[in-house]
This record gives C-alpha cells, structure tokens and sequence, in this order.
C-alpha cells in the first residue's frame, strides 16, 4: 500500500511536475515558469476558478488544455499543496504555510460549493485553532506570507491574524503562557517559581511595554501599515504606536538610529529585509502618513531625523511640507543639533537654512495648542512643558544663528530674515542675537561698515545685560555709530536703574521689607543684579560714614571749646599774631618786627607753658583738618 502511494505520487523533473499514476495528463499548467502535467476531473472537483477557465477555453477541441497563472499567490510551492489536496493527498499545514495555503485556496476559489471540507475551510479551521492564540505563530504566519507575496492584498485571514496581533498588543502578555506574573510572591529566594512548595526552575520575567516591537519590524510596509490601523482602530495608546513606528522607520532606514540611543532589540526571525533608496522613499513617505498629530521631546527628534532624510532622499514635496509643519507646531521642543541639517544639495552653504527659515515660519503661524502632547510622560520622560514656548524657541534659533555663523558662504540677508522670522517681543534679552553677529563679524571680516551697520539694526539696544554691553563697547569688529548707541543706551539703564531703586528706597525708608520686595521687583524688571547688589552694598558704606561723620564734629566741637579754654587762660600770650603762630596757622608777614617779637624769648614761666599750649593747639588743629 505504502508502494503505491509513493508510485502514485507527484515527481519532478527540472521545471515541471509530473503525477505518478502513468495517465496521459489533459491539463497544463504553468506557475511562474514551472508547469504542472495534471488532469481536469481532480481540479475540477475542488477549484471553482479552474472550472471556469475550462469552460471559458476556445480550445475546447483540444485534447490537452494549457492554464497560465499570473501571480500565484505563494508560487510553485503553495499551488503544489492545493494540487495535493485536490488529487486526495493529505497536506501538512503549519503555521509558515497556512496563510499561504488560505490565500491560494481564495484565489482558486476552493470552496465548500465544490466539495466538503474544501481547502479554504481547512486551513481556517486550522489557523483558528492552532495559530490565531499565539503570538510566536501569528507573527511567523505572517512574516511567512509577507516574503512570499509581493503584493499584499486585503485577504480576509490576513486582517484576522492582524486584529490578533493588536488584541494581544492591548492584553497583559502574561496571560498568554505560565508562569502567571502574579505568582510572583512565591518565587523562591533564588528567584524560580514554586508550585505547591517544589522547585519548577522557572523565572519571572519582566514585560516591557515595547516588547512586540522588534517582531512586527520584519513586516514589509504594506502589511506594518494595516497592522497600525489595526492598532488606532483598536483604540491603542498613540504614544505607544507612535513608539513602535519609530522603532520600525530606525530598522529599516540605515543612519536614522544615531538621533536616538537605541538598544538592540530581540527578533524572531531575521527575513534580512534590504531596502533600496526607491523602497527607503516609499517607508518613509508612508511613516509620514502614519504619525499622529502629537507633540513629544523624542519625537521632535525623530521627525528632524526623518526631514534629513527626506532630503538625502528626495522624498515628494508634501512629504518635506508635512515634516516641516510637524516640527513646527513643537519647535520648543527641538534641539540645536537636530536643526543643525547639512545642504545635501549644489548649495555652497554648509546648513539647510531655507528648511530651518520655514520651519520657524510654521512655528509662529500655527496655534501649538492644536498639537496635543502625549498623555503619559513614560513616552518622553525627558519632556518638561514650558510656560513660554516663543521664549524658548528664540533661544533656540539665536543659538543656531551662533552656530552656522561661521560659515564664510553664509549671506548677511539669510541671518537677518532668520533673526526676523520671530516677532521682536519673543526675546526678553538680546544677548545671544548679540553673540551670533559677533561670530558672524569674526568670520566674515571682509564685511564694510554700513553691512556691519545694517546687520546690527536687528539687536534692541535696550534689550542688552551689562555683561554684554561691556563687551560690546570694546568690540574692535563692531562699526563706531554701534558702540556709541551701546554707550548710550547702557547710560541711560543705569541712570533708570539707580533713580528707580532710589526712589523706592527713599519712598520705604521706614518700611525695610517693602524696600527690600521693591529692589526684587527692580532685579526682576530690569535684570540688574550687579548692579543692585553694589548699591546695596554702597548704602550699608553711607549709613557707617555719616555715623562716623557724626561722632567727628561731636570731637571737633570739645576741642574747639578747650582751645577758647586755654586762650583765656593765657591772655598774656593770646594776641592776635601769637596765638595763630603757636597754632602753626601764622601766614608769613613781610614786617621784620613782628617776626622779632614772635622770636623774642619769653620768661622763664611762660616758656614752660607756652610749648605746652602750642602742641595741643597745633594737635587740635591737625585733627580738626583731617575732619574736614
């Protein structure tokens, strides 16, 4: 019996296929250049589409009929399972063939109509009972259909295994195998679970929320694309879909890794997808079409990442619009070097400028509030709101006007209608816009004055800190009308600055802690922070200074009054040329006898008082001179 069940076989010999029973074969058919001898009453029993092409040959006269199939669906192989089954051979399905098999069975129309338990009701039942509840063999199935279909079409089984696989994405993976995640109390001490207090050797393992990523990535985009809208559909998490496309758009596109610290990942099974630069422009114009309309720090990033290559790859016009409009509605959340994008084309500058400008442009038209961010903050957990979005945007682009400043190529028009894509109220401070033209004038000093002149318009003199205003007036490379207006204007915020602060400290003399709010509202205000402090400092020196002034005339008083003491005392010596000299105050006289009298020797008495009054005299007079 075995014997004859392999003579009656089916054999091969080079391209064509051949049926072991020795009859005369009626039918031909060809699959992608591979012919099949076979005969119409097996075919005929169980496919519906070649009852049809029979009936519908003109060549009905011929003994021999000759069937071209474009397109198969799985080929040579699967047509071969079909054609096995049709003649009574039992057939192997497993979960690498069974879509397959399916999907043939559609297309050859093998139907309960043209027999019980037809091919197309045995390989659904098969899919459901031994594929469709397990992760590993719905994604093998499908990976399976995926490299052996060109085209992947919209076959009833392949949405089935697709809403499987999105149904198990929102499920807790570990209700799908044992052990349990919630017997995880009984684990051991050396961590394996115990059953009824035995041993079973087996770990707890950890479930990431990403862990199905690295499995759907061997789809091919057709079928990763019906799986997301599965996904939406389903009603999935956006930051966690939004997540699996980044994950899918760094696998497939070479390079697109580097802005993000990507760790390698598991695989089921490496198809070793290679994608060329036309199969790269398709991915990434399709990913396009797959994000949301979210905001998030990481995904900034990615969407930078993906506008670089969108013009390494000469993606279509809308694709490069979309980006750009994207990035726009969270540029607050960008970074300098994500912006930083090289001109991949024959311009002679080093940075896309042009890409920057009109992304800058998306961001001051369009209302941010419209662009969501994505509710949970494990998605970006880097991600921080801000509460002033043009604010940090400004900083943003002075520091990227700094950084494609020394570019020599670089046009003076190009960094002046960068700096004036943001309305002027955007920036509190005008330092970095200060900072950048100085960069720009060190690498461009072939500039003329009235260049230099026209490229300074765009800094609000006013809007400049002390630090910069001080660097600026010594600035060799700025033109003289410049820093004559630096000049200006810093006199003028010192002169505000001091008579404010005065003002408030003379109108709170006896409130000291309203004093000290007005000098922080002053601080906060005008950003004078040196400045405050010094006064503060000099108003401390002042109060020590008049006491100290005070205690002086208070001793200047006492010693005057012991000198007009000590002249009554002494009136034989206190004439009006004698007590002057002895104060050392006696200005030179030109009358030869009063220089004799004043050199004339008193008595013995007087001589021992007089130098005695002469030196305290004088001592007064000097401490009353130091006072003054």
């Amino acid at each position: 019996m075995a014997s004859k069940r392999r003579g009656s076989g089916f054999f091969r010999r080079g391209n064509e296929w051949f049926h072991g029973a020795g009859l005369p074969s009626d039918v031909i058919v060809e699959v992608d250049d591979v012919s099949f001898h076979l005969h119409r009453f097996p075919l005929m029993s169980k496919c519906g589409k070649i009852i049809h092409l029979l009936e519908g040959s003109q060549d009905k006269d011929k003994e021999t009929y000759c069937i071209t199939l474009n397109g198969f669906p799985g080929g040579p192989d699967v047509f071969l399972v079909a054609t096995k089954f049709c003649y009574g051979f039992r057939v192997a399905l497993t979960p690498k063939n069974v879509i397959l098999v399916h999907v043939a069975a559609e297309y050859l129309e093998m139907t309960e109509d043209y027999g019980d338990d037809n091919l197309l009701a045995t390989s659904e039942h098969f899919f459901h009972k031994n594929v469709v509840h397990n992760w590993k063999d719905c994604i093998l199935a499908l990976q399976c259909y995926d490299s052996a279909v060109s085209d992947v079409g919209t076959s009833r089984i392949v949405g089935k295994a697709l809403n499987a696989l999105s149904t198990m994405v929102c499920t807790d993976m570990s209700l799908f195998g044992w052990p349990l995640m919630m017997y995880g109390h009984l684990q051991s001490p050396g961590g394996s679970i115990l059953w009824n207090g035995i041993n079973t050797g087996a770990t707890i393992r950890s479930i990431h929320s990403d862990w199905w990523f690295d499995d759907i990535a061997c789809f091919s985009v057709p079928l990763f694309k019906g799986l997301i809208e599965k996904m939406k559909a389903r009603g999935i998490r956006p930051e966690r879909i939004t997540a699996a496309i980044m994950h899918y758009a760094r696998t497939h596109i070479p390079g697109l890794d580097r802005w993000q610290n990507r760790q390698g990942g598991r695989r089921i099974a490496n198809l070793g997808m290679s994608l060329t630069v036309v199969d790269q422009k398709f991915l990434l114009e399709s990913i396009e079409r797959l994000l949301p309309e979210k905001k998030g720090k990481s995904f900034c990033r990615f969407l930078l990442g993906l506008l670089r290559f969108s013009i390494i790859l000469n993606t279509s016009q809308s694709c490069k619009e979309s980006l750009e409009r994207r990035i726009g509605m969270q540029l607050e959340l960008a970074t300098l070097d994500g912006l930083l994008i090289p001109t991949f084309s024959y311009s002679d500058n080093l940075y896309d400028t042009d890409s920057v400008e009109r992304i800058i442009r998306h961001f001051v038209s369009s209302d941010t509030s419209s662009c969501a961010p994505f509710s949970p903050s494990s998605f970006d957990p880097g991600a921080s709101p801000s509460s002033s979005p043009l604010r940090k945007v400004s900083k943003l682009v002075d520091s990227y006007l700094a950084e494609i400043a020394p570019d020599v190529n670089l046009k003076p028009h190009k960094i002046r209608t960068l700096a004036e894509a943001l309305p002027k109220s955007s920036r509190s401070y005008n330092d970095g816009l200060y900072r950048a033209l100085d960069v720009y004038f060190k690498a461009h000093p072939w500039l003329s004055n009235s260049e230099k002149e026209k490229l300074c318009d765009i800094i609000d003199y006013q809007k400049l800190s002390i630090d910069a205003c001080a660097h600026a007036s010594q600035n060799d490379r700025l033109p003289l009308r410049v820093v004559l207006q630096v000049l200006f204007f810093e006199q003028l915020h010192l002169r505000a600055s001091i008579a404010s602060y005065l003002q408030n400290v003379d109108g709170d003399s006896n409130t000291p802690v309203a004093a000290g709010d007005a000098t922080e509202q002053i601080v906060q205000q005008d950003g004078w922070t040196t400045l405050v402090r010094e006064n503060r400092g000099l108003k401390v020196d002042m109060e020590q200074m008049t006491l100290r002034v005070r205690e002086l005339e208070i001793e200047l008083t006492g010693i005057k009054q012991n000198v007009k003491r000590v002249g009554k005392s002494h009136k034989s010596i206190s004439s009006p040329r004698l007590v002057p000299r002895n104060l050392g105050c006696m200005p030179r006289s030109s009358d030869p006898q009063s220089d004799s009298v004043g050199r004339i020797d008193p008595s013995p008495r007087k001589s021992m008082d007089q130098p005695h009054v002469h030196r305290r005299s004088c001592h007064a007079h000097q401490r009353s001179l130091s006072i003054v």
